[in-house]
């Protein structure tokens, strides 16, 4: 499968990466770190990686303007880290082929060729294979975007998607390029004193259902008050991941560009991603988003993350009386 999507990368000259809707570093690493690496093997090509960006991922990258693909034609899509068609942060159907590289469960076949490995730790770590295993170039640069999408997807390697394969390619690539792991640890988890000043807000307003589901709303008012955007108080999800009495958390954030209601969604055991699923998201298993109209919808979407958890607090009970 590299060798096949290493030989369409060659054949041709146009090339657009793009990944999921509402930006995260693994999907932002990925996207950057392939492009930069195509753009140094194939130094003729034109390869752009676009999409709504932030500036808080500045550290990783910068995204290329549309503009640079509007005149261009026999174009090669590649999209990484997303596994269905309606979480593309583009339009598929302009494009004349198209790759996909995720690692999240899979939801629909949408491109031509599909490397998906739900086994990996982030789309970055399926790059950084992709790179290794052909004659893709990779510098310090890379690298290191590829090493700052790995961290943030299994937060500093504590989730147990962080597997042997994850800790020697890392450790491998480390070796080869050295660069200030230090630095990059501090662009992504540096917070301003707003974004405190809320998760205190949240620690204080959050509610906790009768089967430890962890809930809040978070209206844009809230989010004027504290001078921030839906991004940055939505990253604020994995502030929770060590609270003995929630089994699963969620915050829901009023988003005014797009007149949505922005879900993230984490679990320290209930499966989560089929219950984003049902409400216009996905993701994985213990960690996923949605997108709802409403706040009403989310008190639905609430109501489901409950009955997940009843099912499988049971089935614990179950299993220790067994």
């Amino acid at each position: 499968m590299y060798k096949k999507i290493y030989n369409t990368i060659k054949k041709y000259n146009n090339i657009v990466i793009a990944r999921h809707i509402n930006v995260d570093p693994d999907a932002m690493a990925s996207q950057i770190a392939l492009r930069d690496s195509i753009r140094l093997t194939f130094s003729d090509k034109n390869v752009f990686a676009i999409g709504a960006g932030t500036t808080r991922f500045n550290h990783i990258g910068k995204l290329d303007s549309k503009d640079h693909i509007k005149d261009l034609d026999n174009i090669l899509f590649i999209v990484v880290d997303t596994p269905d068609k309606k979480r593309v942060d583009d339009c598929l159907e302009k494009y004349d082929y198209s790759i996909k590289i995720d690692h999240h469960p899979h939801v629909e076949t949408f491109c031509d060729i599909e490397l998906i490995d739900d086994k990996k730790s982030s789309a970055s770590e399926m790059v950084l294979d992709l790179i290794r295993n052909t004659k893709l170039q990779m510098n310090e640069k890379i690298a290191k975007s590829l090493f700052c999408g790995i961290v943030a997807d299994t937060n500093r390697f504590l989730f147990n998607n962080s597997t042997s394969d994850t800790f020697i390619s890392v450790g491998e690539m480390l070796k080869e390029y050295p660069f200030d792991i230090t630095e990059c640890y501090s662009n992504l988890y540096k917070r301003q004193f707003s974004e405190i000043e809320l998760l205190g807000y949240i620690a204080t307003n959050m509610k906790i259902t009768e089967n430890g589901v962890g809930y809040i709303k978070i209206a844009n008012e809230t989010l004027q008050k504290y001078k921030l955007d839906s991004s940055s108080a939505g990253s604020l999800i994995n502030e929770f991941n060590n609270v003995d009495e929630l089994l699963v958390w969620t915050i829901a954030i009023e988003d005014v560009k797009t007149s949505l209601i922005k879900v993230s969604i984490r679990s320290r055991g209930p499966v989560i991603n089929n219950i984003a699923e049902k409400y216009n998201g996905g993701g994985h298993k213990l960690a996923s988003g949605a997108r709802i109209p409403s706040f009403e919808e989310y008190d639905l979407l609430v109501k489901d993350l409950d009955k997940v958890c009843s099912s499988y607090i049971e089935r614990s009970d179950e299993d220790e009386n067994n």
